[in-house]
């Protein structure tokens, strides 16, 4: 099926409804991470203090290089930037999956059955992987999913170099995700042509004899991300890495009955695919190869449920909605909304939409903003080390808004360390020297003052004796820490 202008235009669509429906939050979760590495490049005097925490992330990618590019290139804010890029990533994401449903049943109902699937969906959690099918900001995976499937695509036509140069970029936009399509590719090859599973086990095996021991203090960082281990992972975070293997098997099934090959050797692909993940996942887990789980098998599942939505939408739309409106609006109406609901439980205290241009009515986002336009570059924070889980906080980014440096967190910059065990002492350190934030008074501040240079902190609550707060709010307060 060709790709013309109306169906671009449907696409369009589909994509702004998607975003209605998920939001928008350009400075979240990750972001805390990926957006401090972008500015840096753009302002290189900013963040002069505990660099390593977002700087390790931004070196291993050519994310942050791509998003300030295009800002030097079009003069745009970075704001609308962002916003823009997410856009693109999102519309990518859903022509991608709109080319693959074409390719596996060559039906335009199964196409957009496909389509709507994955926009409606696009924040369902990735089973216990702490992972969401896209984020509601932009970033390395959002621009690597879509990656990943065109690379997936051009390899089954059979145009190889094409499909390199897809697994290429994504592999120096998010070297993790390379790994999983590298290895969903030497499945399908092999499934495909029904060799032997061996040559895939030993692809996947590769990466684990490049990891080096680590410190205690990494261990520590373990035991606090327990999405990193299966064997942590609740009973219902079980279901959805385990009941997608049925599902697959069933649609194969199904496939297989209405004389669709290649579905059904997708759904086969899929399954040996996962299972060699989730045999590596249980690996990992021995205490003696914890150092390991870092390559973070399992969250091969991400790549996996885009398919899984792919075939079960394109099943869906050729087979039960068919070309009735009626069905279609009673599927995914609900859908809409049940997923718009529960982003805004997710952030109740934060807009739907946090557009550019419009100020926030997040008090903690409106003490980031207060601190950007009225304190030195070169200031350098405490915050409460679990500030990002506090209520009403909504996992907005300090460094991302604020533009300014920190002592290191317990939330996200842990999750820096995960990947970059180098850091681990230092993180442990920062972390430890905040204990007991909440009883914190002049002195503490004062201590951290004198082994840091922390010069400013953000504090909820009542401020301690002593304490000059030239801003407050009935969320926080922004204070210098003098001597």
């Amino acid at each position: 099926m060709a790709l013309n202008l109306k169906r671009v235009a449907a696409l369009l669509a589909i994509t702004c409804v998607a975003i209605l429906v998920h939001g928008y939050h350009p400075y979240i979760e990750d972001a805390e991470i990926y957006a401090p590495g972008i500015k840096h490049i753009l302002q290189p005097e900013l963040y002069p203090h505990n660099q390593g925490f977002f700087l390790s992330h931004a070196r291993l990618t050519l994310f942050p290089n791509l998003i300030a590019g295009s800002v030097r290139l079009t003069h745009v804010p970075l704001d609308w930037a962002l916003l823009g890029w997410h856009f693109c990533t999102v519309f990518g994401l859903l022509l991608a999956c709109w080319r693959l449903a074409a390719l596996l049943f060559r039906n335009p109902l199964a196409a957009w059955g496909a389509v709507a699937t994955v926009a409606g969906l696009l924040t369902i959690p990735v089973a216990g992987t702490a992972l969401y099918l896209m984020d509601q900001y932009v970033n390395p995976r959002s621009i690597s999913s879509a990656a990943i499937v065109f690379g997936f695509i051009s390899f089954a036509e059979r145009k190889y170099v094409r499909s390199a140069l897809w697994i290429a970029f994504t592999g120096i936009i998010h070297p993790l995700m390379v790994l999983f399509g590298g290895v969903f590719l030497a499945c399908y090859f092999v499934v495909n042509r029904k060799f032997a599973l061996r040559a895939e086990v030993a692809l996947a095996a590769l990466p684990l004899s490049f990891i080096p021991k680590v410190s205690d203090a990494y261990r520590e960082v373990l035991d606090s991300h327990s999405y990193f281990l299966i064997t942590r992972w609740e009973w219902y975070e079980w279901l959805g890495a385990v009941a997608p293997l049925a599902l697959l098997w069933w649609f194969g099934r199904i496939a297989e009955g209405q004389k669709l090959r290649m579905p059904a050797v997708v759904c086969r692909a899929l399954i040996v695919f996962q299972v060699i993940f989730l045999a590596l996942g249980l690996v990992v887990c021995i205490p003696a190869l914890a150092d390991f789980s870092r390559v973070q098998p399992m969250r091969s599942l991400h790549l996996l449920y885009v398919f899984l939505f792919v075939i079960c939408g394109g099943l869906l739309g050729q087979w039960v909605l068919k070309n009735q409106l009626w069905r279609w609006m009673a599927l995914f109406t609900p859908m809409c909304l049940g997923m718009w609901f529960a982003q805004k439980q997710l952030f109740e205290a934060t807009e739907h939409l946090e557009l550019p241009g419009r100020g926030s009515s997040n008090q903690w986002v409106q003490a980031f903003d207060w601190i950007r336009e009225h304190t030195p570059r070169d200031a350098y924070f405490a915050l409460n080390p679990d500030h990002m889980e506090l209520p009403g906080e909504d996992q907005h980014g300090f460094r991302a808004i604020a533009e300014r440096s920190m002592l290191a967190d317990r939330i996200k910059d842990s999750g820096a360390v995960s990947m970059f065990p180098a850091l681990a002492n230092a993180w442990r350190e920062q972390v430890r020297s905040q204990d007991n934030w909440t009883h914190f008074q002049l002195e503490d501040f004062r201590r951290l003052k004198q082994m840091y240079g922390v010069d400013w902190m953000v504090w909820e609550g009542k401020p301690a004796a002593g304490l000059q707060c030239p801003y407050s709010n009935a969320a926080v307060r922004v204070c210098r820490i003098d001597n």
